[in-house]
């Protein structure tokens, strides 16, 4: 089932993880391109104005950027006396976008021609992600003021709303990631963010953005609550998580049913992962988990067109740097040929 609010089939076309861990912008230009759907990257050892929560941060009032010791913070004095101009800048485009100076690769993919691919993505740090892990001039994170709070998700779903239209300006079929990762923290007891005030403002946040638009994490939350939201494409690591989210099977079938898209994180670009696994190993993971969930009555055909496959995380901290991340990337346009093969027969001559 196509969802109309997603104009292209999944059929396990390839798409790749936001940040990668370049310095060099047109080798990880060069490596966002060699997927079937590309993507700007974000590189932060190139600048930390290309780190996602910086570039989220931009324009948003009281920030306080420490580019020498790498730290971004709210200064609470400050926000108020931005807050403001903030309010009065909603409606300007020109203020939500994200600069050259926080995004030259940004820049960079826009200058491209991408009119020829199936679709392009974007990506942008999420509100709860965001508000979590960015503190307070008392290291209070910022998502539990009140005042901070209100502004955070529309200003957030305002500057997601601005790039996805200057990307479908180059793709129609653009589509965008929330990066989440701070969900997973949601419902640990710890976190005294509860899932109630998650799901609220994230639907209100998700209300806000225009379709295409999607949640990607790398981690392990409740399932359940993501699988519920309006979203249009899933992310997921399949690769350490899989086992976990097929057994979340009702759930799945209903944002199936609803015409959602699957993203497989199939293939781990961490260096000791990676050392341990081999294509092979690879595909007899992701095929067990796809027969696990056709025991359970999907039908497979149908659900694999209504999927893509993705590296499993990004991998700043490797010791060989970008040599194994683009290795896997190797081994993801590999993989997803011969799944294609296999399961999509019909489909593999009009993509290859």
């Amino acid at each position: 089932m196509l969802n109309a609010r997603m104009p292209f089939a999944g059929n396990l076309l390839t798409t790749g993880m936001g940040i990668l861990p370049h310095k060099e912008m047109e080798r990880a230009l060069d490596l966002a391109l060699s997927v079937d759907v590309p993507f700007w990257p974000q590189l932060p050892r190139m600048s930390y104005c290309e780190d996602m929560y910086v570039q989220a941060a931009e324009n948003f009032p009281g920030m306080i950027l420490d580019l020498e010791n790498r730290r971004l913070s709210l200064q609470t004095e400050k926000f108020f006396t931005e807050l403001e101009n903030a309010l009065l800048n909603l409606e300007n485009d020109d203020f939500l976008r994200m600069s050259p100076q926080f995004s030259a690769t940004y820049h960079h993919f826009l200058a491209y021609d991408l009119s020829h691919y199936t679709a392009i993505r974007g990506q942008l740090e999420g509100p709860v992600s965001f508000g979590l892990n960015v503190l307070d001039e008392n290291r209070k994170p910022i998502i539990f003021n009140d005042e901070v709070r209100a502004l955070l998700f529309d200003f957030m779903a305002r500057k997601a709303n601005v790039q996805l239209r200057e990307l479908k300006e180059r793709n129609k079929n653009a589509f965008l990631f929330i990066d989440e990762p701070g969900l997973q923290s949601v419902f640990s007891s710890v976190s005294g963010y509860t899932n109630d005030m998650a799901r609220r403002d994230l639907e209100g946040f998700l209300a806000q953005i225009e379709p295409p638009r999607g949640i990607h994490l790398c981690g392990n939350p409740d399932w359940d609550f993501l699988l519920n939201l309006d979203i249009d494409i899933l992310s997921f690591n399949a690769y350490n998580c899989g086992e976990i989210f097929v057994k979340y099977r009702d759930g799945i079938k209903r944002f199936m049913q609803k015409g959602g898209m699957l993203g497989w994180g199939l293939v781990p670009a961490n260096y000791d992962e990676f050392r341990q696994e081999s294509p092979e190993r690879l595909l007899y993971h992701i095929e067990n988990l796809w027969q696990e969930l056709q025991k359970a009555g999907f039908d497979l055909t149908e659900m694999l067109t209504q999927s893509m496959l993705m590296p499993a995380t990004c991998a700043l901290m490797n010791p060989d740097e970008f040599k194994t991340v683009e290795d896997a990337y190797g081994w993801l346009q590999k993989l997803s040929r011969e799944l294609r093969r296999k399961y999509l027969p019909d489909v593999v001559g009009a993509l290859e």
